[in-house]
């Protein structure tokens, strides 16, 4: 094989492997988007489901507290 053939040859297997590479990096990025997209949507569904719990024992706690406060006498 003549060395311009295998330079030729060299030069192909240096971008090959260097599309392999690019195509690698954009796969892990995007795998990593993924894990992060999905970890966000996971982190606001349970804030919000903590928040509506809040606000629902919230809402308990003051008609609990009005009816305690009729009872006791302190409102009509």
């Amino acid at each position: 094989m003549s060395g311009k053939n295998f330079h030729g040859l060299k030069e192909q297997a240096e971008g090959a492997t260097k599309d392999a590479a690019n195509t690698l990096g954009q796969a892990t990025q995007d795998a990593v988007n993924q894990i992060a997209d999905a970890s966000q949507k996971a982190i606001d569904k349970a804030a919000k489901t903590v928040q509506d719990g809040v606000e629902k024992a919230t809402g308990q706690a003051s008609e609990a507290m009005a009816g305690l406060g009729k009872k006791c006498g302190f409102k009509k």
